[in-house]
């Protein structure tokens, strides 16, 4: 009896001794995929808890492609984003749709935020704070579980949000959940300058990416409505009126995204009685998607036997677009 007593105490101690290992193995992994992101310079931890939907895409500030003697593979179509002058008030007053996580702020657990990240941030002047929200999973007892997340602002944002409001309606669309996303926005305009929130409920699922912001919901007037998102595969139905911009995170407190570079170019879209043909000489987001392998047809018509791209706009302007191998495949603002 005591030999088996013995080998049973041997079994829960290697058990239990097992058990600790696997504990310690998944809290290892855990601070060495936030030591990977940090170390990539990825926006922030709050991807890993399922705040926000984060891309992986990078933007580059030009990258040409070299001529190709090679016939264009693309499939053929004709694009005709909606131009009857009737249809729309071209002189409406400018709706800017913004992204808030990693355009307008970066968000981090608290809890796994490295101190050098923070102390960074102070020592660099970045106003932040931390938030009590409400998590999508539950307590064990079924309560709504409590997470706190560190937020930094983006540099110049509230004299952003300000100088905006003048000129544009200001409509909140975030891939984020509500209990998240509420309380951030709730502290970041208290001015209450944003018309409209729209939160990952509101985002559409397509064949080739989730989470896509339909600007339908804000707007059927494409003529005078941009949207501001750091991952462009958010404005994928409406890539004529999306405006990408470089991701902000807590390691760049220099950024001056907002008042030198944003401010501006929506002021002089502002101006602009259809603001889609400047922001396709700008940016060229349709020939991007064709490169990521995304076909027109998810966001136009396609007729078949064409080889080009026509896009009509209201302002009585059309835009050809070839669709053989597409000179650059981003123009960072």
């Amino acid at each position: 009896m005591a030999d088996i007593g013995q080998t049973a105490t041997e079994v829960y101690a290697q058990t239990r001794t097992l058990q600790v290992w696997r504990s310690l193995l998944n809290w290892l992994t855990f601070f060495f995929q936030i030591f990977v992101q940090i170390i990539r310079g990825t926006s922030s931890v709050a991807s890993l808890i399922n705040y926000s939907s984060s891309s992986s895409f990078k933007p580059l500030p030009v990258v040409e492609f070299p001529e190709s003697s090679q016939p264009a593979t693309f499939a053929a179509a004709s694009v005709h984003i909606p131009s009857a002058v009737a249809d729309y008030d071209c002189s409406g007053k400018l709706t800017v749709v913004l992204d808030l996580d990693e355009t307008l702020v970066c968000a981090y657990e608290t809890s796994s935020l490295p101190d050098s990240i923070r102390k960074q941030a102070t020592d660099a002047g970045l106003t932040w704070f931390e938030l009590e929200c409400i998590a999508s999973e539950k307590e064990y007892d079924g309560k709504p579980k409590v997470n706190y997340v560190t937020v930094f602002e983006r540099p110049g944002l509230h004299e952003f949000l300000a100088q905006l409001s003048k000129f544009a309606d200001l409509v909140l669309f975030t891939a984020g959940l509500e209990g998240y996303a509420k309380p951030l926005v709730d502290r970041i305009d208290a001015e209450n300058r944003f018309i409209s929130r729209f939160y990952r409920p509101s985002t559409t699922s397509t064949e080739y990416r989730e989470h896509v912001k339909d600007l339908s919901l804000v707007s059927t007037n494409f003529c005078r409505i941009v949207l501001v998102d750091n991952n462009p595969f958010s404005f994928l139905l409406q890539p004529v009126n999306g405006i990408p911009c470089i991701p902000f995170t807590a390691g760049q407190p220099r950024d001056d995204q907002l008042l030198e570079v944003l401010l501006p170019l929506l002021k002089q879209l502002s101006e602009q009685r259809d603001v889609r043909p400047f922001l396709y000489e700008r940016f060229r987001m349709p020939e991007w998607f064709q490169k990521h392998g995304i076909p027109v047809s998810i966001w136009a018509t396609t007729v078949p036997g064409m080889t080009q791209i026509r896009i009509m706009f209201a302002a009585g302007k059309d835009i050809s677009i070839s669709l053989g191998p597409p000179k650059y495949l981003w123009k960072c603002i």
